[in-house]
């Protein structure tokens, strides 16, 4: 079993990735029972550290005073779980991993059509098997590097099972489970897992958009 974090970090990470998050969302990310997570949402909006926001996209967001708490308590979980290499290594494994993700997920959304490029209406079965087909291959070998990195930091563990769970659900017909967003679908886990590893390791994304070009 990997470093152990504390519920707040937990809550603060799941409240920066999510964006905007709902308490059910960050039961899900956490692995920390709904009682638990209230209290601690509770007690950080009290310090002033997240706040809760309404409107069309309605949850609990970090403040700038949460954004600089979170970074210091990533930085200082990594100082003593002292792991920073063995994460790097699993990123640049998951760097390797990315783009032919990116290129599956672009390839369920849109197709080709006499050369011309349209959304995909789910119409051709063949198509989208070969599709799940790459999916299921990379998600074969993104799950062995999400176990390596929860044994690294525990709150990685949960990547798995929820990649897991949202191949099984696109696998059973319900096909929104890939690519859409506010829902747990697969490109939404694999995402989240991205940014995790960014924020853990104090990268951004401009830095490897860098490196490729």
């Amino acid at each position: 079993m990997g470093h152990t974090s504390d519920p707040v970090l937990l809550v603060l990470n799941g409240v920066r990735l999510k964006g905007f998050a709902d308490p059910g969302a960050l039961v899900d990310v956490t692995g920390l029972e709904r009682t638990h997570v209230d209290t601690v949402l509770a007690d950080l909006g009290s310090g002033g550290l997240v706040t809760h926001r309404e409107g069309r996209v309605s949850g609990w967001a970090l403040t700038p005073a949460g954004q600089a708490e979170h970074r210091c308590r990533l930085e200082t979980e990594l100082e003593q779980a002292g792991c920073g290499a063995e994460v790097e290594a699993r990123y640049q494994e998951f760097l390797g991993l990315n783009p032919r993700f990116l290129a599956a997920a672009t390839a369920w959304q849109m197709r080709d059509v006499d050369g011309q490029a349209v959304l995909n209406d789910h119409a051709d079965r063949a198509y989208d098997d070969e599709v799940l087909a790459t999916l299921r291959r990379l998600h074969d070998e993104a799950l062995p590097l999400a176990a390596a990195l929860g044994r690294l930091l525990d709150r990685y563990a949960g990547y798995g099972p929820r990649m897991s769970a949202a191949i099984a659900r696109v696998e059973a017909g319900e096909l929104d489970w890939f690519t859409k967003p506010l829902v747990d679908s697969y490109h939404t886990v694999w995402f989240e897992l991205h940014e995790d590893l960014l924020l853990t390791l104090g990268r951004n994304r401009s830095e490897e958009e860098e490196v490729r070009t």
